[in-house]
């Protein structure tokens, strides 16, 4: 019996072994790939050039898993159904949005598998965008970093974070007290993850796991309530009729829309991290699935448990407490302030886990060459550690501070996920229209994953849609954020691309112009070892 048991596990970890070796010849056929041909060489630095320096690959399909699930359930689950409501009018619309919400994530995320594996380094889309728009050059990368850095900030998850804490702790909640506990978790978590990696890592993974198991335990109790064994009268009174009120604005529909990616954002999560990841290609085409699955299971029965529990009135006045709502009309006020507690540690697992990622996407704008304060070198290396990258901490710090101080919450909040959403979708525009030219240009390149196309189709009409309806008038003629007019969010957002084109603009053409220089590149590697793209001025004589 030993015997046999010996040799299976022999057997298992040899074929391991195989996978691997695989894994490792497909990386350096599209590492060779890309190397070698210019069309397909996303920026001035090498494979290797881009993925040194760091901890290295360090993380698995199980820490990949739990990096996606732990940044989709964030607050949004938590929060955002009754805004949701509220603009489409009716249990059975609010489903089907979040039912339209998966399948456009899973159709992106097919897509952003495509070009993961294509280009397996971190960076995201800005590594897609530069290996498609190469002319201008950088414009793709600057219009990228501006969008990247103004909305790259996880100020809402502070403040839920900040007003359930106290909730919890039962001090009244008034704008300043709210404003320093977020401001205290958004610094602790970037010293946290700047100065101990490994142990924000860890967090990380333990913070995912509680919120799978807070929201498994919504769900037993979301079933217990539709059996009639609580004190909940008629748990299925809003599953009669369930389009009744249901808007008729194309407006309302694509602002919920909205709201519902925010809160299914996060799928292509380990996108940005492959420098970190193991075996990045099969990682990447294990966890990315299999993480967004999770959720929109989730996500899907625990919108059953709360109108299970609740009148359609109550779930819209409960504002971003429907949650709360739940567990008091099911438990009593008592459960409210446990609740409170859950829901501040599932918005710190987002904080960590949004700040996890965001610092590496912003250490590969640095590397690359983007013009920032006091010289990119520094934004671009693993200061102090030489294993984590602090400096792209602080520019992820630096907009979350500023979001959490300056507007009132109240209209903050729903304005931020709107604001959000919006250059998000022009970025996945030109993402799925990418994907297109380069199956036309490059039809041979080594693709270890790709997409059906009328999948990307569906995306990239659903993209177009989401970004021209929001200018329609809603039916209550004012939005979700009076008193800002309706079509603001649209304008701030189209502001901040052209924003992005205009930094471009300035730093490549205005200046060399003005003061008589080139741009010249060179390549500096820093004492963490990782590779950096650096310009010097050249005068022109």
């Amino acid at each position: 019996m030993s015997t046999t048991w010996w040799s299976r596990l022999s057997k298992k970890q040899e074929q391991g072994r195989a996978s691997e070796s695989q894994s490792t010849e497909k990386i350096q056929r599209i590492q060779k790939e890309s190397d070698d041909d210019p069309d397909l060489d996303p920026g001035e630095l090498t494979f290797e050039e881009y993925t040194a320096g760091g901890l290295g690959r360090h993380l698995g399909v199980t820490s990949c898993t739990l990096l996606i699930v732990g940044r989709i359930i964030g607050t949004g689950i938590f929060s955002t159904p009754s805004s949701i409501l509220s603009s489409v009018g009716s249990v059975g619309a609010c489903f089907l949005l979040w039912v339209l919400g998966f399948l456009l994530s899973f159709c992106g995320l097919f897509i952003w598998l495509e070009f993961g594996t294509m280009f397996p380094r971190s960076g995201g889309e800005k590594v897609y965008l530069e290996a498609v728009y190469k002319k201008p050059k950088y414009l793709a990368t600057a219009v990228f970093a501006v969008n990247s850095i103004l909305l790259g900030f996880t100020a809402s998850s502070c403040i839920v974070f900040a007003s359930h804490i106290l909730v919890a702790a039962d001090q009244p909640v008034d704008r300043w007290n709210e404003r320093i506990i977020a401001l205290g978790v958004i610094f602790f978590v970037v010293l946290l993850h700047g100065l101990a990696p490994k142990t924000g890592v860890l967090m990380m993974d333990l913070l995912s796991m509680l919120k799978i198991a807070i929201l498994m335990f919504m769900l037993v109790t979301g079933w217990v309530v539709l059996s009639g064994k609580t004190s909940i009268t008629d748990p299925h009174y809003n599953f009669r009729n369930v389009f009744v009120g249901s808007s008729t604005s194309i407006n309302d529909y694509a602002t919920a829309t909205f709201k519902v990616l925010i809160a299914y954002g996060g799928w292509a999560n380990v996108n940005y991290v492959m420098n970190n990841v193991r075996n990045p290609v099969r990682t990447l085409k294990i966890a990315g699935p299999l993480g967004l699955s999770i959720c929109a299971v989730f996500y899907l029965l625990a919108n059953v448990a709360y109108f299970a529990a609740a009148t359609k009135t109550e779930i819209v006045e409960s504002g971003v407490a429907v949650a709360s709502l739940f567990f008091g009309n099911v438990f009593g006020p008592a459960a409210e302030r446990a609740l409170a507690i859950f829901i501040a540690l599932s918005a710190l697992g987002n904080v960590v886990t949004v700040t996890f990622a965001a610092a590496r996407v912003n250490q590969e704008l640095a590397k690359e060459g983007i013009p920032l304060p006091f010289g990119n070198k520094f934004w671009a290396s693993n200061w102090p550690t030489g294993k984590s990258p602090l400096p792209g901490l602080i520019i992820h710090l630096i907009p979350s501070a500023i979001t959490i101080i300056a507007p009132p919450p109240n209209i903050a909040f729903p304005f931020i996920l709107d604001i959000e959403g919006y250059p998000q979708q022009i970025i996945n525009l030109f993402i799925v229209i990418g994907l297109f030219y380069l199956r036309w240009k490059k039809p041979d390149a080594v693709r270890p994953f790709k997409v059906w196309w009328p999948l990307a189709v569906f995306f990239l009409a659903a993209s177009a849609f989401l970004l021209i309806a929001p200018f329609m008038r809603p039916a209550n003629g004012v939005g979700d954020t009076p008193p800002l007019p309706y079509y603001l969010y649209c304008l701030v957002g189209i502001s901040i691309i052209l924003a992005g084109g205009l930094y471009w603009a300035v730093w490549r053409i205005v200046l060399p112009k003005v003061f008589g220089y080139s741009l010249i590149p060179r390549k500096e590697t820093l004492d963490d070892g990782t590779v950096v793209t650096v310009f010097s001025n050249k005068k022109i004589e």
